[in-house]
């Protein structure tokens, strides 16, 4: 399918690696360009090296305003079509693992950051009346991981974020959606297997065959699989599809919902 997006330009945050650096290709190999964010600017540069034409890195942290001046400066009078609002999660902990400092420092990684750059962003798009706005969170806002509350907690609150905007802006063109991924074979995951690792007497090899043994499809996602997913919900072919939280997990969401 030609997603119809060559000559449209995107904000990927989170480019790195993982999602971010999945989503990032698959849009340049569709032809669109993109401004890439994320810390690390060496990864950043090697993006940028493979797709020179088209692509705008900024090295900084998207919790810093500083981060966000620099992505509005590197828009200019150039229209936006879509922005990947994408990151790292917290520390794995549970609810009696937390001190009120870990809630403080999830909030402002989590979700405060995300608020205030779309906020930022929307009035490019409601004004050229077309946008795609796309979060990436995690299959657990809608069914809770062990040990992972501080993820559970805020990425829940981002999905309400965006179901709210998603009604707020349907009519000028805009649509706001978020991906549900569950577990897949990208640098997030390890956090997650060496907190089981940490809970057990199992090896990182056990643990990690054990979570692909439950779930459904037996193994864990790939990043391109993700990618093809999201550069559909960027692309004009998903106009009728806002305010959806859509799952890519290999069927593990229990939920007739899921």
């Amino acid at each position: 399918m030609d997603l119809e997006i060559e000559d449209q330009r995107f904000i990927i945050c989170g480019a790195s690696s993982g999602f971010g650096r999945a989503i990032a290709e698959l849009l340049l190999d569709e032809g669109a360009s993109i401004i890439a964010v994320a810390r690390r600017e060496e990864k950043l540069k090697e993006l940028q090296d493979n797709y020179p034409d088209a692509t705008d890195i900024i090295a900084g942290d998207l919790t810093d305003d500083d981060t966000h001046n620099k992505i509005e400066a590197a828009i200019g009078n150039e229209q936006l079509h879509g922005v990947v609002v994408n990151a790292g999660g917290p520390p794995a902990l549970s609810p009696l693992e937390t001190a009120i400092y870990d809630w403080d420092q999830a909030y402002e990684k989590v979700m405060r950051w995300k608020i205030e750059l779309v906020l930022r962003l929307v009035s490019y798009f409601t004004s050229k009346e077309y946008g795609r706005i796309l979060f990436v969170e995690s299959q657990s806002v809608k069914q809770p991981i062990p040990s992972l509350v501080l993820s559970n907690s805020f990425r829940a609150g981002i999905v309400g974020f965006a179901k709210s905007l998603s009604q707020e802006v349907a009519d000028t063109g805009v649509t706001v959606n978020v991906l549900a991924p569950g577990s897949h074979d990208t640098p997030a995951i390890e956090r997650v297997i060496k907190k089981k690792v940490d809970n057990s007497d199992k090896s990182y090899e056990e643990v990690k065959e054990e979570m692909e043994a439950a779930i459904p499809v037996g193994r864990f996602g790939k990043g391109e699989e993700i990618a093809s997913l999201a550069g559909w919900v960027l692309s004009p072919h998903s106009s009728y599809v806002t305010g959806q939280t859509i799952s890519h997990d290999g069927g593990s969401i229990q939920g007739i919902f899921g």
